[in-house]
């Protein structure tokens, strides 16, 4: 990919086709102190209240800068690499990571550690690009003191509060309003499916754990829907075309969205899953359809609670465990409460707070991928 001149036009040439760049395109590009605040990084000037027959008197490239005289007096220096980078079409941070499909084989995956400096550091750029292969990723020897957890949260963007507070308390009591606050065995679920729209990450942090029992368990979300895709595909196409409705309620809130089990994007691939069979309700439809549902509804349900997917451990205190909730299914094994506590900490953040800290680190650092 390169930029070409001919005469006053500016070419975009992809090795295959050539086409010229818009002069207005590259006029709403000037980055000159005078018409964009470098402590913001936002214009000076509203591109929307310009003549939009603005033309280029002038063009050259020099040491891969474009430079441009445009008609109604402005005159500015775009990067090359810069303009290139936006004709991809595609987020050149986020997207280019790929996917790690995982089951019960899943290896030694790298524990990070904490350190007072990781928040601006070159590790913690690893930790999320971990986090956003593998849709999990584990800090060991977090503070554990003054709900530590929240300050964690903020410190990579903004903690989603919800009606269970800034932060919620995951220990057995009395009068639960989630099954969460037992000390029952939770099967493989994502968190909120009834919230529109969904918590995309939930942080756990282990503040004690003094039982036998109350492991920790995980699934690839991703890698079972793609297994189900390539064996079973009718089951594949009703779930991701039926919506169910998801719903929470207790003495102060009722919540409810409809939603596919298994969310595909504008492409027809993985987006998102949701699951939790105490807070799903399948709609009316005509009785083969249901019948088709219903095996496919169990089959997924097998996957996702079979050994062959699921990988096991138990938190300490001092562990932190950050999940993508729209791929990766949590639960726990069932403990006996009487033993001594267990006592973890949760709270949600949206993807908006990894990815901005992920883009700032990679700048930061100069990372190349």
């Amino acid at each position: 990919m390169k930029i070409e001149l001919l005469e006053n036009k500016v070419l975009f040439n992809n090795g295959l086709t050539k086409q010229e760049i818009h002069p207005f395109w590259l006029r709403e590009r000037v980055s000159e102190e005078k018409y964009l605040d470098k402590g913001t990084n936002q214009r000076l000037f509203d591109p929307a209240s310009l003549d939009s027959q603005v033309k280029i008197d002038e063009a050259k490239i020099k040491d891969n800068f474009l430079e441009l005289k445009f008609n109604d007096g402005v005159n500015s220096k775009i990067d090359l690499d810069k303009i290139a980078s936006e004709f991809s079409g595609e987020d050149n941070v986020i997207k280019p990571i790929e996917k790690i499909k995982w089951d019960s084989k899943l290896g030694n995956v790298k524990k990070f550690n904490f350190s007072d400096n990781l928040y601006e550091s070159k590790e913690m750029h690893e930790i999320l690009v971990s986090f956003y292969k593998y849709g999990f990723v584990i800090i060991k020897n977090v503070p554990t003191k003054d709900n530590y957890l929240v300050k964690f949260a903020n410190s990579i963007g903004s903690v989603r509060r919800t009606n269970f507070g800034e932060h919620f308390n995951v220990k057995s009591k009395p009068d639960p309003n989630d099954l969460a606050y037992t000390s029952l065995r939770l099967s493989p679920h994502t968190d909120n499916p009834y919230r529109n729209p969904v918590p995309c990450i939930q942080i756990l942090h282990c503040i004690d754990n003094e039982v036998e029992g109350g492991y920790s368990t995980l699934v690839d979300g991703y890698t079972v829907t793609e297994d189900l895709k390539k064996e079973n595909p009718d089951y594949y196409n009703i779930l991701t075309e039926v919506k169910v409705r998801f719903q929470f309620k207790d003495k102060e809130v009722e919540l409810e969205s409809w939603s596919e089990l298994i969310q595909l994007d504008e492409n027809k691939n993985f987006k998102q899953i949701r699951f939790s069979t105490r807070l799903d309700y399948v709609p009316i439809l005509e009785k083969k359809k249901l019948d088709l549902y219903y095996k496919a509804r169990k089959k997924l349900s097998d996957l996702y609670n079979s050994q062959k997917y699921r990988i096991e451990f138990k938190l300490m205190p001092g562990d932190l465990l950050m999940m993508d909730n729209h791929r990766s299914l949590h639960g726990r094994t069932s403990f006996d409460a009487s033993q001594g506590n267990r006592f973890l900490q949760g709270c949600y953040i949206d993807y908006d707070s990894t990815e901005g800290k992920l883009r700032h680190l990679k700048k930061k650092f100069n990372i190349d991928d």
